[in-house]
């Protein structure tokens, strides 16, 4: 009877403790994102130890796809959290009805002007200025002034200095070419484009291939002229092998000439674990976040109590009056745009 006691308790035993371990395991929220989402694993960690959670990222390619899989997903949502809908496909994702409103109490220090949608089923986390950078020393050697508007483009001596993206292939392309639709309108964009041509511009296929494969700046190419990110700028100090004290580059951001493009967060529906997607989401808009944001992803944070690193205070600018078209007019004519685009400038 004592041996059979004894068995039992330690049966006993056993059970309680797996069913202890099991109830203590660490629970997993999924983020679901674009390929360049990126944010120190030290701040990671942080909301990890607090919450007692673990922050599982799945990288889904460029913005475009990454949304579209998690839009054929929904009926049985592959992720928790969903990151880096912007602007350009803000409309898409809101049509498709997959995300949870939200009303997070860090609302109250992010700008109106970021907050595209009043039932907070996406809420802003950062922010950045696609526009004109152009290489200070290039124009300096060739005592040339550099652009300070998109209308310089056309001029005859600015003839084979820039290079831009294909709209079709290329987030910072299409943001270029809906500035370019909101600043000469719908009835002009694709005449100044013409002109463009006639300049000799320059279509690479993506960012990186403009960039670092014919901006004079970073590269051995022979464009003095890209399209790149307001950003950029404190970014070539940031990573430049010697001390700047000054950014080798400069961004143009006079007024309707940078199209903003702000990428979003929001919680998917059919998550199952709703309340601790919500602290994620407070955690992505608090300062300790939102301060990270500058030098891991070289956009602005939306928070605007965050604090910008020294390198973006002193390098950067930001679009006072940037382009803007609304959500709703670029999902109804993003590829009517692209495709008037690309017989104009392609064809």
């Amino acid at each position: 009877m004592n041996t059979l006691t004894s068995k039992t308790v330690l049966v006993v035993s056993v059970l309680l403790f797996f069913s202890v371990k099991s109830s203590l395991a660490v629970q997993t929220i999924t983020l679901m994102s674009h390929d360049s989402f990126n944010i120190s694993k030290s701040v990671i960690a942080a909301f990890e130890k607090e919450q007692g959670v673990k922050i599982r990222f799945l990288k889904s390619g460029d913005a475009g796809a990454a949304l579209i899989q998690a839009i054929l997903s929904k009926e049985n949502p592959i992720a928790d959290v969903f990151f880096g809908v912007d602007n350009t496909f803000f409309s898409r994702a809101i049509d498709a009805d997959i995300f949870i409103p939200y009303d997070s109490p860090l609302l109250r220090d992010i700008p109106k002007e970021l907050k595209l949608d009043p039932q907070n089923r996406l809420l802003p986390v950062d922010y950045g200025d696609v526009c004109l950078n152009y290489d200070k020393g290039w124009f300096k050697t060739n005592n040339l002034q550099p652009p300070t508007d998109l209308t310089d483009l056309i001029k005859p001596e600015y003839k084979g200095l820039t290079v831009v993206q294909n709209p079709a292939t290329s987030s910072p392309g299409l943001a270029f070419l809906l500035a370019t639709v909101s600043r000469f309108g719908e009835d002009g964009y694709l005449e100044y484009w013409q002109q463009l041509r006639g300049n000799n511009v320059l279509v690479a296929g993506g960012w990186e291939d403009a960039y670092y494969g014919h901006f004079t700046a970073a590269s051995k190419g022979d464009r003095p002229i890209v399209v790149s990110y307001a950003s950029s700028p404190p970014a070539e100090v940031h990573f430049s092998e010697k001390p700047l004290k000054e950014a080798p580059t400069g961004a143009v951001v006079s007024p309707n000439s940078a199209f903003r493009q702000i990428e979003f967060v929001g919680i998917l529906k059919g998550t199952k674990h709703e309340a601790l997607a919500r602290k994620f989401i407070d955690f992505m808009l608090s300062p300790l976040f939102q301060e990270d944001i500058p030098l891991q992803m070289f956009v602005f944070p939306a928070n605007a109590s965050a604090k910008l690193p020294e390198v973006f205070m002193k390098h950067a600018v930001i679009a006072e009056d940037p382009a803007t078209l609304s959500p709703k007019t670029i999902e109804m004519k993003r590829d009517q745009f692209i495709e008037n685009w690309t017989n104009t400038v392609l064809r």
